[in-house]
């Protein structure tokens, strides 16, 4: 695993930034997987500056992203969909991007569906995650068992209680989401990580310096070949050095 330590928020966006344009540039057609939430936006924002001042070309990527409420139709502001087109998709020339359809009903078909689109992609050669308070990597709760492929999941309260802020109340919050599994996520080439905040503090040093354990999901990346950890001086405060 390589660890990146950046002053800020800003320089750990710039360096996320660097690894998946980066990977763009040194394979055209690739497949990202890409992640919503608030810590990977100023990656994204970087990505747009770099493609708007013309040194980037996003013509030939494809992406394919974590994960989508299930319940949420795309033009509701709150899907990662709408979420997806306002930060990154309205801004550049992405070939095709792709996320789990949240309307669909019949969960094991989209589910099914998804994976299968995934493989026919030939895989993911660079993912980006963000990292939950309770170590979820997309919407891969803490459970008995690593999930294996794409699926539907009941959301845990504390994961609606840290979405319910996006919402008008907590009951407005889908309590159900489509996620990409953990093995489906570990088939991918890289993986990139972003964390920031001190209250990452805790679960960065729980989830990339103690055991591998389904109940904390992020700690399975221990086992990936490839994978690079970028973040600011606060969420790495307590890491080993």
């Amino acid at each position: 695993m390589k660890i990146f330590i950046a002053k800020d928020y800003n320089e750990m966006s710039r360096k996320a930034a660097n690894i998946i344009a980066a990977q763009v540039i040194v394979k055209p057609d690739c497949v990202l997987g890409l992640a919503t939430g608030s810590t990977p936006i100023g990656a994204y924002e970087e990505l747009v500056k770099r493609y708007q001042a013309g040194d980037l070309d996003f013509s030939e990527v494809t992406s394919v992203n974590l994960d989508e409420y299930k319940g949420l139709p795309k033009e509701n502001d709150q899907s990662y969909d709408y979420f997806m087109r306002e930060h990154l998709f309205q801004h550049i020339n992405m070939k095709a991007s792709y996320l789990p359809d949240g309307m669909k009903e019949d969960a094991e078909e989209e589910c099914r569906r998804y994976e299968e689109l995934i493989q026919s992609l030939g895989g993911v050669d660079l993912q980006l995650l963000g990292l939950g308070h309770n170590g979820h990597i997309g919407f891969n709760e803490p459970a008995e068992i690593f999930e294996k492929e794409t699926h539907c999941v009941d959301l845990q309260p504390s994961t609606i209680e840290a979405n319910k802020r996006f919402f008008a109340s907590a009951d407005e919050v889908p309590k159900k989401a489509y996620t990409m599994g953990i093995q489906t996520i570990m088939r991918a080439k890289k993986i990139l990580v972003v964390v920031s905040g001190a209250d990452k503090a805790d679960i960065v040093r729980d989830a990339f310096f103690g055991p591998v354990t389904p109940h904390v999901p992020a700690s399975i990346l221990q086992m990936h070949s490839d994978v690079t950890l970028i973040g600011d001086e606060a969420a790495m405060a307590k890491i080993p050095r």
